[in-house]
């Protein structure tokens, strides 16, 4: 297992994972998951190489997390991802009661977190985890727009 010292070297880890994705031709979104200061898993986007319109970054990390730990709920994990999460994404970090969010660029698009629907704010929502945005916003924006402007 990968261990860190910070929030920001975690979310080196994630922005090497987004890189990664980028380089399959995904969109590059990379998110981590820690428990007691090692990383238990890490993952990008794999949309496209899975053929799997859920298979974000978050959802394939939480997968691999709670098959790895044999558990359902990640009750103690905190989520480092680059990208604000998706509404989808938002209900998989709730469902699997992730401790703690990091996340890096805001997404005034898809983002439902701060930008959008503010799913944790939601009278709905089961759980909500204590959330930091902004951790190294403009490395994981950075990714994004060369991303995008490689592609027109």
């Amino acid at each position: 297992m990968t261990t860190a010292t910070s929030k920001e070297s975690f979310m080196d880890i994630a922005l090497a994972e987004a890189a990664l994705a980028g380089a399959m031709g995904e969109v590059p979104v990379g998110a981590v998951i820690v428990l007691e200061g090692e990383v238990i898993s890490r993952c990008g986007n794999r949309t496209r190489t899975d053929h799997d319109p859920t298979a974000h970054a978050e959802t394939m990390a939480i997968r691999m997390a709670a098959k790895k730990l044999g558990r359902e709920r990640l009750e103690g994990c905190d989520l480092y991802v680059t990208l604000e999460p998706c509404a989808m994404c938002a209900g998989a970090i709730s469902h699997a009661r992730i401790r703690r969010l990091y996340f890096g660029a805001l997404d005034k698009k898809g983002g439902a977190i701060i930008s959008g629907t503010r799913f944790f704010s939601n009278e709905t929502c089961h759980h909500a985890p204590e959330v930091y945005d902004g951790i190294s916003a403009d490395a994981s924006a950075r990714i994004l727009k060369d991303f995008f402007l490689a592609r027109r």
